[in-house]
C-alpha cells in the first residue's frame, strides 16, 4: 500500500487581514497551519472552510479568544512530525532527538526555508498586512513517507 501524501498550507502573521489571494493559494491542502499573530477567530473561521486548522498563539493574540490558543503544538502527517511555535527564537526542543523533521515559525514577517541536517525550518513569512519591503507570502509543504518538499508562495497584492 503507497505511504499518504499531505499537502500543508502555512500561514502566519495575518494580523487580522485574510487576503483573498491567500485563500485562493492555500485551496485544495489537507491541513492549514498557521504560525501565530492571527488577529481574531474570523481568521480562523475563514481558513477553516479550506482545511483543518491548527494554530499557534502569537505575541500580538490577546483576548479571551487568544489564550485558549497553545504558544506551541506538534502535530504529525503520516511519518513526519510538524513542531509549531509563533517565534523561532523561543524554540526550546531539539528536533533531532525529539524525531521533529519540520519547525514552522512566523513572527518576523521574512519567509525563510533552510535546512539543517534533516530539519525544515520554515516561516511562510507574513500573508497580513506588508512590514517595511518584505513579501507577502505563504508556504505549503507536500509530505510523503519520510520525503518533505517545502513551496514558497509571493502573492500578488
Amino acid at each position: 500500500m503507497p505511504a499518504a501524501t499531505f499537502t500543508i498550507g502555512l500561514i502566519s502573521d495575518t494580523h487580522g487581514l485574510m487576503r483573498p489571494q491567500a485563500l485562493a493559494a492555500l485551496q485544495g491542502v489537507d491541513a492549514i497551519l498557521h504560525a501565530g499573530d492571527i488577529g481574531g477567530t474570523a481568521i480562523l473561521t475563514a481558513l477553516g472552510e479550506i482545511a483543518p486548522v491548527t494554530a499557534v498563539r502569537g505575541n500580538n493574540d490577546m483576548g479571551d479568544w487568544a489564550w485558549k490558543i497553545p504558544e506551541t503544538v506538534t502535530v504529525s502527517f503520516g511519518n513526519v512530525a510538524v513542531h509549531m511555535l509563533h517565534d523561532l527564537s523561543q524554540l526550546d526542543l531539539d528536533p533531532t532527538t525529539t524525531g521533529v523533521r519540520v519547525i514552522v515559525s512566523g513572527h518576523s514577517h521574512r519567509p525563510l526555508n533552510r535546512w539543517d541536517a534533516r530539519v525544515l525550518y520554515i516561516n511562510p513569512g507574513s500573508a497580513g498586512p506588508r512590514r517595511f519591503t518584505l513579501p507577502i507570502a505563504v508556504a505549503k509543504l507536500r509530505l510523503e513517507a519520510d520525503a518533505i518538499a517545502e513551496e514558497m508562495i509571493e502573492l500578488s497584492i
